[in-house]
């Protein structure tokens, strides 16, 4: 198990998946993002991983190496992503090239790691914490599982219990009041109402983990 490699295609098919989902779930993203924000998580998610998909095929024939790929997708979210998604997610993905460079795959291990540098990222760019009503209350119990990952472990279980902890993290937002962006001016008024970033920052991961479960079967 401990031998399962993440190539390249993993990351490309995993983005064809992201692609997917930001595509159905855009209204429901959109509707949690009107209740306490602008309205338009959902809408500016689909409109970054449609570029994101559009380029992927250059993208698989033209990068280097996973760190160059992971930067790419970065910088399209980051510049076709409005709100403040598209810069944190952006930061997420172009800071998962930092442990990469000049690989061709990666243990889960080293996924892990990739994971860390996205979600520090993420808090360098945000500056928020657990309890601030953020995508950071699902990241940061993700990150908790993976932090404890070791070689003898599943990588499929420790990717689900990772996604699990980030539903977990998403649903704690439902209570708080919130403490950054645009739904800090509602006050009490936003408890009730679920995060958006912190929805779709879990429904991102779930797709990296039906990728690995894939290539977990494809490897038995």
């Amino acid at each position: 198990m401990s031998a399962l490699m993440l190539t390249k295609s993993y990351f490309i098919e995993t983005f064809k998946k992201l692609a997917e989902m930001a595509e159905q779930n855009r209204d429901h993203l959109s509707k949690l993002d009107s209740d306490i924000g602008d309205g338009d998580h959902g809408i500016n998610l689909t409109i970054g991983f449609r570029e994101v998909e559009k380029q992927l095929p250059t993208l698989s024939e033209t990068t280097a190496d996973i760190a160059e790929l992971m930067k790419k997708v970065g910088m399209i979210l980051l510049s076709k992503v409005g709100g403040a998604s598209g810069p944190l997610y952006g930061s997420f993905f172009m800071k998962m090239a930092t442990h990469t460079v000049g690989k061709q795959e990666v243990t889960f291990k080293e996924f892990c790691q990739m994971y860390q540098d996205g979600v520090e990222a993420v808090q360098f760019r945000g500056k928020a914490e657990v309890g601030d009503k953020t995508m950071v209350d699902a990241l940061i119990p993700g990150l908790d599982v993976l932090k404890n990952y070791q070689e003898r472990d599943d990588p499929v279980k420790t990717l689900q219990t990772c996604v699990d902890e980030m539903k977990k993290g998403s649903d704690n937002t439902i209570a708080l009041i919130a403490k950054k962006g645009r739904s800090m001016r509602l006050g009490e008024r936003a408890i009730g109402h679920r995060d958006a970033g912190s929805e779709s920052s879990w429904m991102i991961i779930n797709q990296f983990l039906e990728q690995l479960k894939l290539e977990n079967q494809q490897n038995a």
